[in-house]
């Protein structure tokens, strides 16, 4: 399969952000049959979720001209819909707020984009829409990885629902990244079904990470005799990539691991996994073990590595 140039790309984002416009309306002069354009709605909702606001501070987290957002904050006064007070904390600074009029003109934008945004989720069946909504997530992580702040991360315990994510992303992502062929997907779901079948919470476990309720990674804790623990199918989206998820998972394991009572962890994986390969190394894990193999439909070296606790 040819691989798609830079041009290629650009002219995919710009399709998509053709067709996207034209699906929520954007393009018109007026925002969902309001007085408001899209610029003028955005600075609403600044002003509806900042209690309190400079117009500096609003021109910052939009990226807007300040004489464009200064106009727009005039016709907001001249309209009643704002008003202006002294900052108690510094009286140099001018707080911006709603006035009712403003917070009913908002509150009626809000409700008609909840409501358009139902419709088009509506038209399509759940497990579609939960695809389109993660789809979306991971545009949103991938673009805002340059900002100052990180989005959160939050590792939970597995529950129902997860192996099935789990089995799903190791097979989609390896065949995108190396290439590698289904029976690498048919041994994640050998492993899952076992990890489900034999769970012992006291010296086992799963953990998948999240960002902002989307799972984004995972790994596994498992039982390989009494005193060796086994670590496997560690994984991060490329998305959340940068931002320690990885290295997280990885410690967590370990923490687990010297805190059940075991005395070494081992783990499985290949020459060509660099990033993972990385993240152990500076775990602590030391490769004992290296043979060339053929598997999964490409030429690899697997690595066993260990790690004495």
């Amino acid at each position: 399969m040819q691989t798609a140039t830079l041009e290629d790309r650009v002219q995919a984002v710009r399709e998509f952000t053709r067709f996207y416009t034209k699906q929520l309306g954007i393009l018109q002069e007026h925002l969902l049959d309001s007085e408001y354009s899209l610029t003028e709605s955005r600075v609403l909702y600044e002003l509806a979720h900042g209690n309190g606001c400079t117009a500096k501070k609003i021109g910052d987290d939009l990226g807007l001209d300040p004489g464009y957002l200064s106009r727009i904050l005039r016709s907001f006064a001249r309209r009643r819909i704002i008003g202006r007070e002294r900052s108690r904390e510094d009286g140099r600074q001018v707080v911006l707020r709603l006035t009712d009029k403003g917070r009913a003109a908002f509150e009626s934008l809000n409700r008609k984009s909840s409501a358009q945004v139902a419709r088009l989720l509506g038209a399509m069946p759940e497990m579609e829409q939960q695809k389109l909504t993660r789809a979306m997530h991971a545009v949103e992580l991938t673009l805002s990885k340059n900002e100052k702040t990180d989005p959160k991360v939050v590792l939970r315990p597995h529950c129902p629902g997860d192996m099935g994510w789990v089995v799903h992303r190791h097979g989609a992502l390896y065949t995108q990244e190396y290439g590698w062929d289904g029976t690498f997907e048919a041994l994640v779901a050998e492993i899952v079904a076992q990890f489900i079948k034999n769970f012992d919470p006291h010296r086992e476990h799963c953990w998948i990470a999240e960002v902002d309720g989307e799972p984004v990674g995972s790994v596994f804790l498992v039982k390989q005799t009494d005193e060796i623990a086994k670590l496997r199918l560690l994984l991060v989206e490329p998305e959340a990539r940068g931002l320690g998820v990885g290295r997280r998972l990885v410690e967590e394991c370990v923490h687990f691991a010297r805190e059940a009572g075991y005395h070494k962890v081992v783990l499985w994986t290949q020459s060509n996994l660099t990033s993972a390969r990385n993240i152990y190394r500076r775990a602590g894990f030391k490769v004992t073990k290296e043979e060339p193999q053929r598997a999964f439909g490409a030429d690899l070296v697997s690595e066993t590595w260990e790690l004495d606790l």
